[in-house]
Formats: C-alpha cells, structure tokens, sequence
C-alpha cells in the first residue's frame, strides 16, 4: 500500500463511523414504509425486531473481527483475496459495485421524491433528472474532501435527519396515552395478500438492513479501527433497529391506518400526528426534509465506501493503475469521478423497485464474507484479532442466518421480471457470471504483467 500524502494525518473518529455506518445502512425510517403497507403494524415490528439477529447482528460480529484484525483500505475485498486468493477477491467487488449500480439510483430518487412534496413542479418532466444528478455532482465533490470529512458531516446528518421522528415518536406516543385509540395491528381489509405481504415486507426489511460491511472500505481512514469498528458496528445496529421500530410503534398507538401506505407517505402521517395547526404543518415539512436529507447522506456516505474498491484493486493490479490516483488528502479522485459517472448514467434506468437483484448480488459478496472469516480462523490462526466474534464453531455458524435470508429473497424472486419478461434471478445470475468472464479477460493479464514488471526491477 502506497503512502499517503503527509496531509492525510486526520482520521475518522468513533462517531463520525457511526453516522456514516449508519448512513451507508439506513439513513432512518424511509424506505420501510412498504412493510407497513404489506404486513401491516403487529408483524412489520415483529420483522424489524427480528431481522437484525438474523441478518444484522452476525454481519456486524463478523466485520467487527474482519475490521480490527485487518483494518485495510478496501475492507472486504481484501479480506477475501487474502483468505481465498485474487479470483474471489475480484469476484467481491465485481459483486458489490455490480450491485451498487442497482443500490445508488435510489438515493437521489429519494431525495427528487420528497423535494417534489414541497412543490410537485420543481421536479416535473427533466428537472426531477437534473436534480438527481446535482445530488451525484455534489456527493463526488463533498467526498473529495476526504473520508474523515464525510464521518464528520454525517454527525450533523444524522441529527437533522432525526429530530423530526424524535418529535414525531413522542408525540405519537403520548397521543396514544392521552387518547387510547384504536389501534389496527394487521394488515388493513384492503391491502395485500398475507403471502405477498409478508413476502414483500421481508424483502424491503432485508434491504433497509443491509450495507454494513461497507464502513470497511476505509478501515486506513479510521482512528484505531481495532478498537472503533466492533463498537461502531454493535452501536449502529441498535440505532438502525430503534430508528425503525419507535416510528412504527407511535403511529400505531396514534391509531394511524396503515392502509395505502406507501414510499413517501411518512410526511402525511406527520401532519396526522401533529395535527391540523402550525405543529402539523411543519412537522410534515421538517420529515419532508428529512426525506432529501437521507437520500443525499446515503449516497455521499455509500459513495465513500464503494469507491475505495477501485482504488484497492488497482493497488493490486487488477485494475488499471489510474483508478489508484489521490488527491492531497488521500481521496482517490479518479475512482470517485468514474464511480460518480456511472452511478450518472443509471439514473434514468428503472431501478428503484429492483431490490431482488440488489439483494442477491450483495447477499452473494456478503457470503463469500462469512466464507473468508471461517477459511482465514484456520488457515491464519495467529492473526492478531483485537474482537473475536465467539469461538470457530460459532464463527462457522454465523453465516447460517444471512444464508437463509438470501436463500428465501432468491425463492421471493423466482417469479419476478425486470426489463420486460427477463427473470429477476436470471438476470442477476448473468450479472454475477459475468465477473469470472472479466477476471480472466482483464484482471488476470494486468495482475501477471504488474509481476513481470515486479521481478525485472
């Protein structure tokens, strides 16, 4: 790994690794209102509570042991090229950035969505695209300013992103105790199937859980990651689990429906909380906020992440050595740049509602994870590892409920289309083959030239 410029002396702090962690996972309660809509009040809890012990927790045990034992820049890929060899390792980030081309479309979607509730006419026609790429154009120039930047603006993020739900969660709550509505715990008579609701509430719980493997890309960036990244990721599962359930639970004491309820929906459900005065009004207007804040947090916070792989790859030589450029402050400004670029020409792609793909692909990298926390217990049984997530026989069998959550999402899609009457898995499963086909097409000739370059000098 190259040196980085002596003006890259400040690192991320345990704080500002929360909220970006955070933001790279959740950027708060929107995006999980189409469990409510599927599952209704009782069972959309019952998921969100019981999700992050099957699905969140062993991901963040097992990067808290990967993190701190080898805290690279690159994160995970480096951890799987090191445990099972430069093919899987490719094959990492092939997965993830394939899968980020699916993730990064939605966030400035997000954001256009709820700017467009302040005023439908600022985002008609092409000026809801124009505003996308604005949200691309000044996420890559606010992350050129360094990671430890990012960590420490997601901080201010993080509390105006909140204190609308802080507001909203205490009034809902208290409306509950003064009033005793009624509460309507199922799915309305109205809404979905139990099947397709429960179905697509697993689907969308998996996803608003998922992303936290990718604090780690910047582990080089991080203030003693040995230490910071196990309590980072302990800290910022609960805060991603209490952010979505508090919500869920207040409107369900305010007696709210959950008929209807859909993306976007949660700036309605603020003004009923608030009620029909000033409080109401502006309630619905700070989530409505908060709502362009979340989509432009989770794409700056996700753009430091992903662009690091680039940058680590070309470091190995299985990229071209340009995607390794730094600017002064060690931020890889041709990967950010290219990342940006592509992420640019994905926007118009109907992509928002491909969580299937995203899932699969990214649920694919995340076992190869597990794989490599197993293969390098044994094959590297003196590696320092400042936390250790529970003996072998648990480190083996951490995997076991992520594996079946992205077993049930593929059985979820088998009968999903995308891009006309193309099968959702069969579609993925093209994508993810296509990474071998890269490998030995690029990767491989660049990686054996890099040696013989290597061994001449």
């Amino acid at each position: 790994m190259p040196n980085l410029p002596n003006a890259v002396r400040q690192k991320m702090r345990f704080l500002p690794l929360v909220a970006a962690t955070y933001f790279m996972v959740s950027g708060g309660p929107y995006g999980i209102e189409d469990i409510l809509g599927g599952a209704g009040f009782l069972m959309a809890i019952v998921i969100l509570i019981t999700l992050p012990f099957l699905w969140s927790l062993p991901t963040a045990l097992m990067i808290g042991e990967l993190a701190s034992a080898i805290p690279a820049e690159g994160g995970f890929y480096v951890w799987v090229r090191r445990a099972l060899g430069p093919f899987w390792g490719y094959q990492e980030s092939w997965l993830s950035l394939s899968a980020s081309v699916f993730d990064m479309a939605i966030y400035p979607s997000v954001f256009v969505l709820y700017l467009g509730k302040f005023s439908p006419e600022l985002t008609a026609g092409w000026n809801g695209f124009a505003w996308k790429l604005a949200v691309v154009v000044l996420c890559c120039a606010w992350n050129m300013r360094g990671a430890p930047e990012v960590g420490e603006d997601s901080i201010g993020l993080f509390a105006l992103l909140l204190t609308p739900f802080i507001i909203f969660a205490i009034l809902g709550i208290g409306r509950g105790i003064m009033l005793h509505p009624h509460i309507q715990w199922g799915v309305p008579v109205s809404g979905q199937g139990l099947g397709v609701g429960f179905s697509t509430a697993i689907l969308v719980a998996m996803w608003n859980y998922m992303g936290w493997d990718n604090a780690s890309t910047v582990a080089q960036e991080v203030e003693n990651p040995q230490r910071n990244y196990p309590r980072a990721m302990i800290l910022s599962t609960m805060l991603v689990a209490v952010t979505y359930i508090l919500p869920l639970l207040a409107m369900a004491l305010a007696g709210l429906t959950t008929e209807s309820f859909s993306t976007g929906d949660w700036a309605d459900a603020a003004r009923s909380i608030g009620g029909n005065g000033l409080l109401g009004a502006a309630l619905g207007l700070a989530v409505i906020a908060g709502g362009m804040i979340s989509g432009i947090g989770m794409f700056n916070a996700l753009m430091m992440s992903y662009t690091r792989l680039p940058m680590a790859m070309a470091e190995d030589g299985m990229l071209p050595a340009v995607f390794s450029r730094r600017n002064k402050r060690g931020v890889p400004w041709v990967s950010v740049l290219l990342c940006g670029l592509a992420w640019a020409l994905a926007l118009k792609l109907p992509f928002e509602r491909l969580i299937s793909i995203d899932l699969i692909l990214y649920g694919s990298s995340l076992l190869l994870e597990f794989v490599a926390l197993v293969v390098l217990r044994i094959r590297e049984p003196g590696l320092a590892r400042p936390f250790k997530a529970g003996s072998f026989p648990i480190a083996a069998l951490m995997g076991l409920g992520p594996a079946a959550l992205i077993g049930y999402a593929l059985f979820a899609s088998r009968r999903e289309t995308v891009f006309g009457t193309t099968s959702a898995l069969l579609f993925s499963a093209a994508v993810g083959l296509l990474g071998p086909v890269l490998y030995w097409l690029t990767a491989a000739p660049l990686a054996r030239r890099k040696s013989a370059l290597s061994s001449t000098d």
